[in-house]
């Protein structure tokens, strides 16, 4: 036998995980001989690339680390005073390693099937305590992208929520003393809708002018100002104007909170809750508001019910807000949110409690204190006068501070008119402030002794000192010990399905492994420690990152350029619409501001056209769930003057490869129009097509999806944008780029995310993806995609109708299962939806795209003998549903309708059921040996909604619930 000496462990083989026998196994099953045979029937053949994929050869896990490393060095950390909304912070390492690097968190999806996710239900509502408790507001969403859009978001809801008074008003005012990055924003995210931004001083503004309707301060201010808005904000509501307040979360902790002061919306950012910086985010931006205004609430809100038992349960509350429900009469495109660093800031707050978080932001101050005290004898002149953990200073020696900072390693901030801002955090020791002390002393030239008071009392005014008590539930003094924490943590972790059970094969949303090795870098210091807005030159690591992979996603999309800025899918679809839009304007085509969309297309498609200043024309589906060419053909001609862009999901998003989508493309060009799609169902073109080649002038990416990052249970996701040549100049710019929105000129695009590059650090998670696969293993994973999801359609063949197929029978990378005939005997999708969990399976999509049905995508990671357990389990369903169609089964009382069965029902004393309990919790004998028990029963819904209650809520008081 002759040894190999290169190492054979293909990291192509860990993630499709099957071997020979299973793949020709699973062909005979298919029906064919060969992959490339299915691809062929499958696929239109003008639509196959004619080349391979031009990536670099595949690394092993071990080589792939180790360069990445080395790239990581090339960041360089310094100690960083920038501020402005990202802060180092220390997260617990009970909270690194049960939560961010704990894969049965972060491999979890959003929490539509609530009976299986309750326990990062309860995190999220502690979260929206933190959020009500320290903001004085009444209701909290359970988090958004980042503090820009979150105040954008705040800009959109005051804007929709005006009184009959201001009925016809349209302009926005936003303080100067707000972050540059949020003002930026909001100039990009107001243009398209109409709503003037005017910026300004907000103790001189007029709150006569009859088009003002609402009011951005920041607090503290940018500058670190903490200034009492109670006066402002009540004269602006004498006026019928609302006001919204950027405020930062620890601060709240020793001020007095916005709520007191009046404020009708209150958001920011959660990162300094022990999120690290990671060179932008991902972090949790949290928006919080009156309870008068809960149904215009963008995101998701968890909120608390009961179960058919009566038991408490979580769920995600008053649905009918979001996207998906409301489409093109939404107000926010609002999808992915940032769940996952949600989760963590409330455990961060669990953890450490109202006193801890107290002490921590009281030291914060105290060095600010410090700082301050002792510079001012250095003669430095600082123009802050009430401060919690940031200062601005007036000093002619600003290009000799940062030319000398650079020597010390140590970033500060330099505004434009040239003063220097210095802002302090957790992380920051007494003895870096003595060395940044030293730096200053240097500067300034002072030769005396430096005299070090550490007595030193608050410098906040008394009416601004926070007096209202916060995080009283009892959750936040329980778990102070890491034992206590270690098991608070388990027990919810094990309230949870996730990746690490079972394959979820949620239809559009791609849940494929997230491996290990492509997590590993992303807690890095090197990556998680950076500031967004360091010089260029400390981020070459990321630079280089960026950069390749860039390239990388442009050789498979086909497209000229990426912009990685997006910060989730829908972020994505809002500046690739944006870039279309710049690009009509650029010519002169302002009048072209039509969208027509499918009516099969996720609802975030129609939310981001409005959002993006268009009009929403819906177009027809066939029979068979294509795009009904003639419709679209007439509705193009129809609006051909003002023809915009056509919004097109390939494949569709009822699963199949539509011939005619060159056709559709090309007709679209032909008007005047461009093509955007829509890549959420990338998963089953790379290697084998590519949007480009389609047609398709801009493609968002859902990096969450099909490049590996995981969903983290509702968030992060990231949504880059590929373009065409003609679209580059389009592309998202950002004030810190030195493009700011506020200058544009005609058609130029302005921020969509607070950083330059978004979330910047979970990056590295697609860059290890690609990296490790190569061009022939994505393509693989592509094709064994498409086989997967074409071996379960043949083998529930007989059992479940496929509701749409290609020209030859075939489903690209998922497929819809009819449930609608099951009605006729009481049983809904929905039934079947929360037996899967008895099984121990997620749930697939319910009722999307279309109403009573099933959506399946098992992606390319899951072995052969995951899909017969899945495949097997659904047929035992059918059974089931047999048996009540049959008579066999109660119509009311059967496994289907009492589903799912917990472990507390099946245990009772009593069982009054018209079946067995062995039937009920082990319907399969595998179950046996391995069950995932529910933790609750099958959710009340409507009694959550008609009791919305969406904080921790005193434990008596669940008794009032029930």
């Amino acid at each position: 036998m002759k040894i190999n000496l290169r190492s054979q462990d293909k990291f192509e083989n860990r993630h499709h995980g099957k071997n020979e026998q299973e793949l020709q196994e699973m062909l005979r099953t298919v029906g064919v001989s060969s992959l490339d045979e299915l691809i062929q029937q499958t696929l239109p053949a003008a639509i196959r690339l004619k080349k391979p994929l031009n990536l670099p050869n595949p690394k092993s896990e071990k080589d792939f680390l180790d360069g990445i490393k080395k790239l990581a060095r090339k960041n360089a950390i310094l100690k960083t005073y920038i501020g402005t909304g990202y802060y180092d912070t220390i997260t617990p390492n009970v909270i690194l390693r049960n939560i961010l690097e704990n894969p049965a968190w972060y491999t979890a999806y959003t929490p539509y099937q609530a009976e299986i996710a309750q326990g990062r239900l309860e995190m999220l509502l502690n979260f929206q305590t933190v959020i009500t408790d320290l903001t004085g507001m009444e209701i909290a969403n359970a988090s958004l992208l980042d503090e820009a859009t979150a105040a954008a978001e705040a800009m959109t809801m005051l804007h929709s929520l005006r009184p009959g008074a201001k009925k016809k008003a349209d302009t926005f005012f936003v303080s100067e003393l707000c972050h540059p990055q949020t003002i930026d924003l909001i100039y990009t995210r107001a243009k398209p809708i109409g709503i003037e931004v005017i910026v300004g001083n907000h103790a001189t503004v007029d709150l006569t002018n009859e088009n003002l309707y609402g009011v951005l301060v920041q607090y503290p201010a940018t500058n670190g100002e903490v200034i009492d808005y109670t006066d402002f904000i009540a004269a602006a509501h004498d006026v019928n104007i609302t006001v919204a307040v950027a405020a930062d979360l620890l601060a709240l902790t020793l001020l007095k909170s916005p709520g007191e002061m009046g404020a009708d919306v209150v958001v920011g950012s959660s990162q300094r809750f022990g999120v690290p910086m990671g060179y932008g985010g991902p972090h949790a931006a949290f928006f919080a508001t009156k309870d008068a205004f809960k149904r215009s609430i963008p995101g998701r809100i968890i909120g608390v019910s009961i179960d058919a038992e009566g038991n408490r349960a979580l769920r995600m509350a008053l649905q009918t807000r979001e996207q998906h429900i409301r489409r093109e009469k939404a107000t926010s495109n609002i999808c992915t949110a940032q769940v996952l660093l949600a989760v963590i800031a409330g455990a961060y707050s669990v953890y450490h409690g109202p006193e801890g978080i107290k002490n921590i932001a009281s030291k914060v101050h105290g060095l600010t204190r410090l700082f301050v005290d002792t510079i001012k004898k250095f003669h430095y002149d600082v123009v802050t006068t009430n401060y919690f953990d940031t200062v601005t200073i007036k000093t002619p020696l600003s290009s000799k501070l940062r030319e000398n900072a650079l020597k010390w390693a140590i970033n500060l901030r330099y505004n434009k008119d040239d003063s220097v801002s210095v802002s302090f955090d957790e992380a920051k020791t007494f003895e870096d402030v003595i060395a940044l002390l030293n730096l200053f002393a240097e500067v300034s030239g002072f030769q005396g002794e430096m005299v070090i008071d550490e007595e030193m009392d608050f410098n906040i005014p008394e009416n601004l000192v926070r007096t209202s008590s916060y995080l009283t539930h009892p959750v936040f003094s329980s778990y102070h010990t890491e034992h206590e924490m270690l098991r608070y943590l388990k027990s919810l972790e094990n309230k949870d399905l996730s990746l690490v059970h079972s394959m979820i094969s949620l239809g559009s949303c791609t849940m494929k492994l997230n491996a290990t090795a492509e997590m590993i870098p992303l807690t890095w210091p090197e990556f998680g420690s950076l500031h967004p807005f360091v010089p260029a030159n400390q981020a070459l690591g990321y630079g280089q990152l960026v950069a390749e992979l860039s390239a990388w996603l442009c050789e498979i999309t086909g497209f000229a350029a990426m912009s990685m800025q997006p910060n989730s899918g829908a972020q994505g679809e809002y500046a690739g619409l944006m870039a279309i839009r710049g690009y009509h304007e650029s010519r002169g085509d302002h009048h072209r501001n039509v969208a027509l969309i499918p009516s099969s297309a996720h609802g975030t498609n129609p939310a981001s056209a409005v959002m993006a200043g268009m009009k929403v024309v819906v177009t027809k589906c066939d029979e068979r769930g294509n795009i009904d060419v003639a419709d679209l053909q007439a509705k193009a001609e129809q609006y051909k003057d003002s023809l915009s862009c056509l919004l097109v999901t390939y494949p569709s998003t009822h699963g199949v490869y539509e011939e005619s989508i060159i056709e559709i493309c090309s007709m679209i060009h032909s008007f005047g129009g461009q093509v955007y799609m829509d890549g959420a169902n990338m998963n089953a073109q790379v290697g084998l097509t590519s949007p480009a080649s389609i047609g398709a002038d801009v493609c968002h990416l859902n990096l969450h999806k099909t490049f590996c990052i995981p969903h983290g249970g509702g968030g992060p996701g990231v949504g880059p944008i590929g373009v065409g040549e003609h679209l580059i100049p389009f592309l998202p710019g950002h004030v810190n780029l030195g493009k700011q929105s506020e200058h544009l000129t005609a058609g130029q695009a302005g921020a969509v995310s607070a950083a330059p590059y978004g979330s910047a650090s979970i990056l590295t998670i697609s860059y290890a993806y690609i990296a490790m696969m190569g061009g022939e293993g994505l393509t693989n994973a592509t094709k064994y995609a498409i086989l997967n999801a074409n071996y379960i359609k043949e083998r529930l063949a007989g059992h479940y109708e496929v509701l749409y197929t290609g020209t030859n029978g075939r489903c690209a990378h998922e497929m819809i299962l009819d449930c609608r005939p099951f009605k006729a005997f009481g049983v809904e999708a929905e039934d079947l939806a929360k037996r899967l969990m008895d099984y121990g399976f997620h749930a697939p999509t319910l009722s999307f795209p279309v109403a009573g049905t099933l959506m399946i995508e098992p992606t390319e990671s899951e072995s052969k003998a995951e899909l017969d357990r899945f495949c097997d389990t659904m047929i035992a369903i059918r059974n089931e549903v047999r048996e009540v169609e049959e008579g066999i089964a109660d119509k009311v009382d059967n496994v289907l309708k009492n589903a799912p069965h917990t472990s507390r029902v099946v245990l009772a004393d009593v069982w009054e059921h018209a079946y067995g309990r062995e039937k009920a919790a082990f319907p399969l004998p595998h179950l046996r040996f391995n069950k995932f028990w529910p933790s609750v029963s099958r959710v009340d819904s409507a009694f959550g909604d008609r009791n919305l209650i969406c904080s921790c809520i005193p434990v008596e008081a669940y008794a009032e619930v029930e």
